[in-house]
């Protein structure tokens, strides 16, 4: 069985070293630098050659860059004769274009997806992809892990009251992810209906479903300016629940989201760390985060031995 090789681009390199110690292997060697044009510049410090390689590279920060930093790595290893590659993209960038909602919208995601594949990616990990329509934009395999045991887990041991709790998606497009975290827990679920006049910005919100005397718990793949999460929030409470906490895979939380946490009443924001927050916890004492290194890992140590991962759909390694 060919080596694994494990290398991470610049985007989140502290996950990626989280994911080489639980598989107890070395970090590969590589640099990534720009040349002073601003172009990319990848050079692979170790022999691939028959390897099985898997290269940890997350859609935030400057996406663009990043985007094209994991083609250039997929591209070096394949051409150096790597038997496999796989990208492990714990939040896949562009995953909100994926249909055309208006006349000569781009379905980005579908080209990112062509992108990788012709760099040469074999196999690709993610998490929570927005829509898990976009594993079929591939033609080569996708796994899309999901962190609902880990928020589940989280749920039972951070929220006393969580038995009297009541799982509330602020979008109609997140009621499966809810009614089965619901059931999971044996809770009832609400939803919020909303209905957006332009991207990030919410017209109206109609709550459906009783939340009066429960501790409320919105549950979403992702909250960026976080417009969403914070009107529900008030929505929630005005319908008379006691406490709000909301649960996000990933946090973007980009321009006026830390500032709209900050002025919500939210218990916790409870995020996983398949994006870097560091930096956005120290502005922000509400955000609390689950990793999701140990499911990555899993993951990736399942692949590598040609084991199924379907276990980890449910489970979350101990």
């Amino acid at each position: 069985m060919p080596n694994i090789k494990l290398f991470t681009g610049s985007s989140h390199p502290d996950l990626a070293q989280k994911v080489a110690d639980r598989l107890g292997i070395e970090m590969g060697k590589c640099t990534t630098k720009k040349f002073s044009n601003q172009e990319t510049c990848v050079e692979i410090g170790e022999s691939v050659r028959g390897e099985d390689v898997y290269i940890v590279q997350s859609g935030c920060g400057e996406i663009n860059d990043n985007l094209m930093e994991l083609l250039i790595m997929i591209n070096a290893c394949k051409i150096a004769s790597a038997q496999r590659v796989t990208a492990v993209i714990p939040c896949f960038p562009y995953a909100r274009q994926d249909k055309k909602d208006k006349s000569r919208a781009p379905i980005s995601a579908k080209l990112v997806a062509n992108m990788l594949s012709v760099a040469g990616a074999d196999h690709i990990i993610t998490m929570d992809l927005h829509a898990s329509q976009i594993q079929g934009f591939f033609d080569i395999p996708v796994d899309n892990l999901y962190a609902e045991p880990a928020v589940l887990k989280w749920i039972q041991e951070h929220i006393p009251e969580w038995r009297n709790s009541i799982i509330v998606s602020p979008d109609a497009g997140g009621a499966k992810r809810v009614t089965s975290i619901a059931d999971r827990l044996n809770v009832e679920f609400a939803l919020i209906h909303k209905e957006r006049k332009k991207a990030n910005e919410v017209a109206s919100m109609v709550l459906v479903g009783d939340v009066k005397d429960r501790v409320a718990i919105l549950v979403d793949d992702m909250a960026d300016t976080c417009g969403t999460v914070c009107h529900a929030a008030e929505k929630l409470l005005s319908a008379g629940a006691l406490k709000v906490y909301s649960i996000l895979t990933h946090g973007i939380f980009s321009g006026p989201a830390i500032s709209r946490i900050n002025n919500a009443a939210f218990e916790a924001v409870v995020v996983t760390n398949t994006i870097p927050q560091e930096e956005k916890m120290k502005a922000c004492s509400k955000i609390a985060v689950i990793d999701i290194s140990m499911i990555l890992a899993e993951a990736i140590r399942r692949t590598h031995n040609g084991e199924s991962v379907s276990y980890l759909f449910s489970h979350v390694p101990l």
